[in-house]
């Protein structure tokens, strides 16, 4: 079982986690192919070894092997002839070219698979939610700084407020497909949290602090946490996750946060519009009970 890597942490934790179950379905091995961060355009690198998953990296020799790009001639012209007669859930490269709604047909993947997509949606890892939480924690302990403020959020009605901006100004691309949220958007998320949680402390975490600190200024007792830089954001998507609540932007990085906090009574908040793609099919994106505004 081989599970394509690709884009930002937040990404390669939904990629993790649906290979990850599909290898405990077969009682199988899981690999993980590296190899798109050597041609990565947006300077994107393997972010996992934080934390506490089984890391194996598949070989080339496996990754050939199960995608059929080792053959030549006519051995690869009948592997792809023969590729094209099975049902697409049983081939041996099971791929999701966009975000669609979860695909059941990927229990039915054959137990030598290389997975290539996004597969964003719980779904595809539900009922091992436990294994997951459990290998998505940080192998070492927090940094003195990061210690004071999860022991803030601890004592606090803590509120994670994520503002993703980075790439999504500047990359056409990703403008294109992801765009930002307006401060309209945070202003309104705020406004109901303080309808719901009495005395709410907000930490703001942002992949973009400048621009934050001079324009999302809050009437409410605030925490802006700025030390851990984009290189040690698996530590952000650590604080994030200790709080009690959560404003999420349209990312998988903020996604994860909120969902890794096992509080049962907390309230995420997330924007209608997370895609600027008509084509990207949200609905199983969102566990149950999370709020769109």
């Amino acid at each position: 079982m081989i599970v394509r890597l690709m884009g930002g942490l937040g990404n390669q934790l939904f990629q993790y986690a649906a290979g990850r179950r599909l290898a405990y379905l077969h009682q199988t091995s899981l690999k993980l192919d590296i190899t798109s961060f050597e041609t990565d355009t947006r300077g994107r690198e393997y972010s996992l070894s934080h934390f506490c998953i089984q890391q194996v990296f598949a070989t080339a020799e496996e990754i050939a092997k199960i995608t059929g790009i080792s053959k030549k001639g006519l051995a690869r012209k009948a592997s792809r002839l023969g590729q094209k007669l099975k049902p697409y859930y049983r081939r041996s490269i099971f791929s999701e070219p966009h975000l669609k709604p979860f695909d059941p047909n990927i229990l039915k993947t054959p137990k030598d698979v290389y997975l290539n997509g996004y597969w964003q949606s719980e779904k595809y890892f539900v009922g091992i939610q436990e294994i997951i939480r459990r290998e998505f924690t940080i192998r070492f302990e927090q940094d003195p700084q990061s210690r004071q403020i999860a022991e803030k959020a601890a004592n606090t009605q803590s509120v994670s407020i994520h503002v993703r901006r980075d790439d999504n100004v500047w990359n056409p691309a990703s403008i294109r497909t992801h765009g930002t949220c307006s401060l309209d958007y945070y202003n309104k998320c705020v406004s109901l949290i303080a309808e719901k949680v009495a005395n709410p402390h907000f930490f703001v975490f942002s992949d973009d602090s400048p621009w934050v600190l001079k324009n999302l200024r809050l009437d409410y007792p605030s925490t802006y946490v700025t030390h851990n830089y984009m290189i040690r954001d698996y530590e952000d998507l650590r604080l994030m996750s200790l709080c009690k609540h959560h404003i999420i932007a349209n990312s998988s990085f903020s996604w994860w946060a909120a969902w890794l906090n096992p509080n049962p009574d907390k309230i995420v908040l997330y924007p209608r519009k997370w895609f600027n793609e008509a084509n990207f099919d949200t609905r199983d994106l969102f566990p149950e009970g999370w709020i769109m505004i």
